[in-house]
């Protein structure tokens, strides 16, 4: 079960004017119906970046329209008459995200301003075919930041958010986290069930949902031979540290760890 999205909610329309500029990213800023003010400008390490009449102006931990608001200002102090200024992100280099676990592609990626927890999965490739079917994202605690990919017993006092990902595919966008910069998202392997005996196709299997049927179980195995018996099927669970054999029904739920095993007919 999905824990309520504490984290986030969809991007609004303000998502990359509200995105923190940084070190490193580059800046494009257009100053209207005035072409030799406006270009490209990069963010130095110590967050600061020259502008042409104004000289050094502080830009890391502002945001896009804390920035142009600043720009207009001290342009109007002496230059222009209500100036109007633009300004946005060229290249984000400042803050990234990372992506772990059952993805095809993992590691950390560019933090755009209005990336989603979509778009994430889609720049690490999607998900493998061992994935479950959660995705937790975790974020540094208020004041941190994590610089490498955090688990969440990693971060004193994380925030952790887990998400349905059949959910979140399904079109429940309620879901699609908008990310932060130093969030992690973690896609756990998916639990394991084994079907052997009578199948076509014996062997393990990832557990993709809680409500899997044996009958799911065994077209996951390629299905039953022809000597195979569906009502001669057993499960083997462990219960409390003991095996336990179970006579099942095509309409019974597996568990993780279960091995669904078909017997053959009498006759």
């Amino acid at each position: 079960m999905c824990v309520p999205l504490a984290l986030g909610q969809q991007p609004s329309d303000q998502a990359k004017g509200n995105y923190l500029i940084g070190s490193q990213d580059v800046l494009s800023i257009s100053v209207w119906d005035q072409p030799s003010l406006s270009g490209k400008f990069t963010v130095e390490a110590d967050g600061s970046f020259t502008f042409p009449l104004i000289g050094r102006i502080m830009a890391s931990g502002l945001t896009l329209r804390d920035l142009e608001g600043e720009l207009r200002k001290r342009l109007a102090d002496g230059y222009f008459k209500n100036p109007q200024v633009s300004v946005a992100i060229e290249q984000y280099r400042s803050q990234q995200i990372f992506v772990i676990g059952e993805v095809r592609s993992p590691g950390a990626y560019p933090l755009t301003g209005d990336m989603t927890l979509i778009e994430a999965l889609a720049r690490a490739g999607s998900t493998t075919a061992d994935a479950g079917n959660e995705a937790v994202i975790i974020r540094a605690p208020a004041g941190q930041t994590a610089t490498a990919p955090q688990l969440p017993n990693q971060l004193d006092a994380a925030e952790v958010v887990r998400v349905n990902i059949r959910n979140l595919q399904g079109g429940q966008l309620s879901q699609n986290i908008a990310l932060q910069g130093g969030d992690t998202v973690f896609i756990p392997r998916a639990e394991t069930i084994y079907v052997f005996g009578q199948v076509r196709s014996p062997g393990a299997f990832p557990l993709k949902t809680k409500d899997t049927t044996v009958l799911q179980a065994l077209s996951l195995a390629g299905g039953i031979t022809e000597r195979g018996s569906t009502s001669r099927i057993k499960i083997v669970r462990l219960v409390d540290g003991r095996k336990v054999e179970l006579d099942a029904k095509l309409g019974d739920t597996v568990k993780p760890g279960d091995t669904v095993i078909v017997r053959e007919r009498f006759f």
